[in-house]
């Protein structure tokens, strides 16, 4: 089982960073409207920056394995931030939004699930295919 332990931890890391780096970049790309939804959300859109730095900057960071750990908790932590902010908070249960709820509630999942995904690489580390490893800190 060692032997697949390297490239599953790389393709781990290339699958969990996928959906922040495309998300990222289309916040940067469509800053405004983003802007725009975070504040009807009630969240300051001066966060902004912050949400594009930890998304793409945290995620390339788990893609090529670099200070994973560190990484790996600030985007855990953003994903159950995130969550709840965006999605559970617009669970509402009545029967009018049945479908709306339904949709939050797999968002809300979604983002605790990758949030696991991340603690994973917390408590593994990056792994031989990496920077740490390479760095002597995996």
């Amino acid at each position: 089982m060692d032997s697949i332990k390297a490239p599953a931890l790389l393709a781990g890391r290339i699958l969990l960073s996928i959906i922040f780096i495309t998300s990222g970049w289309g916040k940067i790309t469509g800053y405004a409207g983003t802007a725009g939804y975070m504040e009807a959300m009630g969240v300051p859109s001066i966060l902004l920056p912050l949400v594009i730095l930890t998304e793409l900057g945290g995620s390339l960071a788990i893609l090529v394995g670099f200070q994973t750990r560190i990484a790996a908790f600030l985007l855990a932590g953003f994903c159950v931030v995130s969550g709840y902010l965006f999605h559970y908070k617009g669970i509402t249960g009545t029967a009018g939004q049945e479908m709306m709820d339904m949709m939050n509630w797999l968002a809300f999942m979604k983002n605790v699930t990758i949030a696991g995904g991340f603690l994973t690489l917390l408590g593994s580390g990056a792994g031989a295919l990496s920077v740490d490893a390479k760095l002597g800190k995996a």
